[in-house]
């Protein structure tokens, strides 16, 4: 049975870039990526990160919605400790209406920031111990069988948003698995516990209303292009760009700079979670894919198209599809499954 292919989009502002020029690139991405065969595209809540744009991720999903026509959109994810679940439930319930059987709704427990911004978004650290507990009462709010007595979501009730747990770690494979949940695996920046939480959630899955069988997606980083050479070009800068974001604290660097970054200890942290990864010419990439997809023991891969421009991440994306449909008997990409 064939693997569908999603994107997940980070909604990149580049160096001298504004906000408006990311979401024009994120429409554009979401159009090609419908033309392709892509199954779907997610953006993820981020918050005073300079280089990414979905920080209000619910209002950008509207917003490409509107600009395309079949291809689900969703959220990968919403950092749900930082949103009470009547809200979301409200929120991803309009979308639902206004784009029926195109909405999705990724949850994640972790805030998406730092501390500070934490303080600043109004939340409390401990809200994330209350994680499962918000994500069956946001799920009572979407299928009309409302845990809170006298409170319903409008619009939302009855919208049946499908659910699906993000995480990279065995606490969110075991929440998916005891409530029957898809599972969406970070490895595209968290990578250790890939095979282990996989494994697990297989393992412990219980059916439910929503899913009566395991269904992971598992995350990977994506760089093709024409030339090997020019792919490995576009895959340094995307590692210096996150060196800079992480361990620059979002400051504007030099090439120079962050290959120091990147060459300190605290540079190996960058490299690890680019630890799966597919770079380089079209049919090297289809390989990696391939092989990364039976590893991860997959039923959907979302890949995160790393190349430094918006024009260079849409050809990464039309070479992967190319690749990925001309290849006999391996074909993974799916979109109308």
């Amino acid at each position: 049975m064939p693997i569908p292919l999603s994107i997940l989009d980070l909604a990149p502002i580049r160096r001298g870039e504004t906000p408006a020029d990311s979401f024009r690139a994120s429409v554009a991405l979401a159009q090609a990526a419908e033309a392709l065969g892509y199954r779907r595209v997610w953006y993820a809540e981020h918050h005073n990160m300079r280089t990414i744009g979905s920080s209000a991720t619910s209002v950008l999903i509207a917003h490409v919605a509107a600009h395309t026509a079949t291809i689900r959109l969703g959220a990968g994810g919403i950092m749900l400790p930082n949103h009470s679940p009547l809200t979301i439930a409200e929120q991803f319930g309009t979308l639902a209406s206004l784009h029926p059987g195109r909405i999705d709704l990724g949850l994640g427990r972790a805030p998406g920031t730092d501390q500070r911004t934490l303080r600043a978004l109004r939340r409390d650290a401990s809200a994330a111990d209350t994680f499962p507990q918000d994500v069956l009462e946001l799920q009572g709010y979407l299928t009309g069988d409302t845990r809170v007595p006298g409170v319903r979501a409008t619009p939302g009730d009855g919208t049946d948003v499908p659910l699906y747990v993000l995480g990279s770690s065995m606490f969110g494979a075991r929440l998916a698995a005891a409530l029957g949940l898809p599972y969406a695996f970070a490895s595209h920046f968290a990578p250790a516990a890939l095979v282990h939480a996989v494994a697990a959630y297989r393992q412990e899955f219980r059916p439910s209303a929503q899913l009566d069988r395991p269904y992971v997606l598992a995350g990977l980083n994506v760089v093709a292009a024409d030339t090997a050479a020019d792919a490995q070009r576009q895959f340094l800068a995307a590692k210096r760009l996150r060196a800079a974001a992480i361990l620059g604290r979002g400051r504007d660097m030099t090439d120079e700079e962050a290959d120091a970054l990147l060459a300190s200890p605290a540079g190996r942290h960058v490299e690890q979670m680019a630890t799966y990864s597919a770079v380089g010419t079209p049919a090297e990439v289809v390989d990696y894919v391939h092989a990364f997809a039976e590893d991860a023991q997959a039923d959907e891969l979302i890949v995160v198209h790393h190349s430094p421009t918006a024009e260079e991440r849409l050809r990464s994306a039309e070479l992967l599809a190319g690749a990925v449909a001309s290849a006999p008997d391996r074909t993974i990409l799916d979109g109308n499954r």
